[in-house]
């Protein structure tokens, strides 16, 4: 029986099925004619399956229907009885419901016979197990989407997309039908309607983009190749003059046991020949990675040690013509990385005792690097682990590897996928590298070094690294040791951008909650508090914001700035820092203001008539308003305070915070409780806050200043 047929006998039963509902729902009715119609038009449909029966015993051709079995209706008599007629329908539910258990529980178990076939590679195993699944339940979509998969892995596109298709009629939202049957349609090189199934799965559900970008990303670079190839193929029967050599020159390449400096000239010559994407595609579709890189000769220049100059030339004419062959070509990229030789001996052009050999290896993974595309291909097809300290051992150098090892590292890290990677073996094998990089500061390049800093400070925003990272003793002692030597040489005028970047990675490590800051956090609190001294603004305010996430968890660290003179340091730089160093100033009072009566006298006696509390109250950042009431409300527990604000505009600032210009809640409470503390310690604000129609505002921060 076709598929069509199929379709419309399950549309008819689906059709008959929905008539009986409703004459059962007409015969159960209260209304008399509605009853009485419901009898006529069961009379009818009897009749009818009456003469349908006897023409079943005229000869006729035999046709398979989806549902064999009679519908088991009651005879004429019992129609006229809607109870007997009902009991009747409810027993033949109860058959098929049971039927329809039965059919599904066969339809799963060959589903997992068919999905142990189809994970031991065997596909056609595979499919007919999903079959006989479907001939158990006809619209069990997970048989067609698994099928598909199947076919798909066949190369059958035309049935994998039938199957999808079928699916998509069970469920018209199956992302899994519209993926499998977006790469059928890539594989037939049906651009346009591949990328019209990946559109409708981002339509569907919108989590899936980054999914979908990758499929669209593929559809488009497998028709950038078709026509590059189909553009290259008519240039080559044209005879253009470039398109010709490309091929002559590859024929001559394919001479064997020639000496180094033959194909060393043969390879420039060809890399000279890279116009553009024509010569880019003849020379992937001439076999020209294999030609060249399964070459004897060339394949002995992998190596660390070259023994001739012939060898060195060979191997820096290799890298130039796979640049020359890979720029702005997505296809040769991966074609290049994954070819065996490459992939496996590149590290060992990387380590190559050769500087121009390094530069030039760069240079190559640089071209990778700048693209999306480009740096997915590196991440899946080589070691990041690997790279990743190879890279950093450049800093060592006092030349330009060591500024492209960091600019390779700056864009890699672009990826997810490369932090993830690199979690393996941090501990292991990248930390012991980078930390005796952070202890040898005079004898590396230091511009790089900062960089790498800032590298591995941007890697801490993924939380594996961060723990990894402060929970490291060794680390942390390297950090410490660094601004010890880069504040000592800072004073003297030195470039500060070590200094200025193992801070931020200080305070992105200090994020987590670990013992090992907790036995270095005195420590840490001294170095900050000198380097308020500090003439570059850069550092004052990483410096502080150290500070501020390190004071909040501990009263030792508390107590030891205070001792330090830190309030006195934190008001100063309210009254002339920026908006990132008050965000962080203001953070540190608050969290001294809260710590007790002696750091509340000290912030009143250096803030004189807490002008800079008030000021802050109208900035932009909530956070610092907050901060600033919260700290405001604690000063006003100092005897005097309160009278000594009589001729400011405390309370109109106060009452326009809580009164709701704050947006978070937690801001409008601070604003109520320094309110009602300021009104509690001298009445007189209580008839400023009158005048100011108020009192609402007041009888709210008070009933928060009860509950302290």
């Amino acid at each position: 029986m076709s598929k069509q047929q199929e379709e419309e006998d399950l549309q008819k039963f689906l059709k008959d099925v929905d008539e009986i509902t409703n004459l059962i729902q007409g015969l159960n009715s209260t209304d008399p004619a509605i009853q009485e119609k419901a009898i006529t038009e069961t009379e009818k449909k009897l009749l009818s399956t009456t003469t349908k029966d006897e023409n079943k015993h005229k000869p006729k051709q035999d046709r398979t229907l989806i549902n064999k079995q009679p519908l088991g209706l009651p005879n004429l008599e019992d129609t006229l009885n809607p109870e007997s007629f009902m009991t009747s329908l409810e027993k033949d539910a109860e058959e098929r419901a049971r039927r329809r258990k039965e059919n599904e529980a066969l339809a799963n178990a060959l589903k997992e016979k068919g999905n142990d076939a189809f994970s031991k590679g065997d596909y056609a195993l595979a499919i007919k197990k999903y079959t006989e699944g479907l001939k158990k339940q006809k619209d069990m979509q997970v048989l067609y989407t698994n099928r598909a998969q199947a076919y798909l892995k066949l190369q059958n596109y035309e049935k994998a997309i039938s199957d999808c298709d079928w699916a998509l009629r069970c469920d018209e939202k199956c992302i899994k039908a519209l993926f499998h049957m977006g790469k059928a349609y890539l594989a037939q090189k049906q651009y346009p309607k591949s990328r019209e199934c990946y559109l409708k799965i981002l339509e569907i559900d919108p989590q899936t983009q980054k999914l979908c970008k990758d499929c669209m990303n593929e559809v488009d670079l497998e028709e950038k190749r078709q026509y590059e190839e189909e553009r290259a193929l008519r240039e080559l029967e044209s005879g253009k003059r470039e398109a010709v050599s490309v091929s002559e020159l590859l024929q001559k390449l394919c001479r064997p046991d020639e000496n180094a400096f033959y194909y060393a000239g043969g390879i420039q010559l060809l890399t000279e020949a890279m116009r553009g994407g024509t010569e880019q595609a003849l020379f992937r579709m001439n076999n020209g990675f294999s030609i060249i890189n399964d070459n004897e000769v060339i394949r002995r220049i992998f190596c660390a040690k070259l023994a001739s100059v012939a060898e060195v030339e060979l191997s820096l004419s290799l890298l130039l013509l796979w640049q020359a062959v890979c720029k702005g070509n997505e296809e040769n990229q991966r074609l290049l990385l994954t070819h065996p030789v490459v992939n496996s001996q590149l590290p060992t052009l990387l380590l190559s005792e050769v500087p121009n050999i390094q530069e030039g290896c760069m240079s190559l993974l640089a071209l990778y690097a700048d693209t999306e595309t480009g740096r997915s291909l590196l991440v899946r097809h080589l070691n990041t682990t690997k790279w990743l300290q190879m890279l950093m051992s450049f800093i060592k150098v006092f030349d330009s590897r060591a500024s492209n090892a960091t600019e390779l590292l700056t864009n890699l890290i672009k990826e997810e996928k490369f932090k993830t990677q690199c979690r393996i073996k941090l501990s292991t094998e990248v930390l012991p590298l980078f930390t005796q990089l952070l202890c040898s500061v005079k004898t590396v390049n230091r511009p790089s070094l900062a960089r790498c800093i800032a590298i591995m400070g941007e890697l801490c925003s993924d939380s594996v690294f961060r723990m990894q990272m402060s929970e490291s003793l060794e680390c942390w002692q390297a950090c410490l040791h660094l601004v010890d030597e880069c504040w000592t040489e800072n004073k003297a005028a030195v470039s500060p951008e070590c200094l200025y970047a193992v801070l931020g990675l200080m305070m992105n490590l200090s994020l987590e909650d670990s013992l090992i800051i907790q036995e270095r956090e005195e420590e840490i609190v001294e170095k900050c508090v000198s380097l308020f001294s500090s003439k570059d603004g850069r550092i004052v305010t990483r410096a502080v914001g150290l500070l501020s996430h390190i004071l909040p968890r501990s009263q030792v660290a508390l107590e030891a700035a205070l001792k330090q003179g830190v309030v006195k340091q934190m008001v100063k730089l309210l009254k002339v820092g920026g908006q990132v160093t008050s965000g962080y100033a203001m953070k540190t009072l608050a969290v001294c203001a809260k710590s007790g009566r002696r750091a509340q006298e000290q912030i009143v006696k250096s803030d004189k008539k807490c002008s800079t509390l008030l000021k802050l109250l109208r900035s932009p950042n909530e956070a610092v308003v907050g901060n600033a009431a919260f700290c405001l409300g604690r000063c006003l527990e100092v005897p005097g305070t309160a009278t000594n604000l009589l001729d400011t505009d405390v309370v109109r600032l106060l009452l326009k915070v809580a009164g709701g210009d704050a947006k978070k809640t937690s801001v409008q409470e601070n604003a109520s409780i320094a309110l009602g503390k300021l009104c509690t310690a001298d009445a007189r604000h209580t008839s400023r806050l009158r005048e100011l129609n108020g009192m609402a505002a007041l009888s709210s921060s008070m009933k928060n200043v009860q509950g302290l």
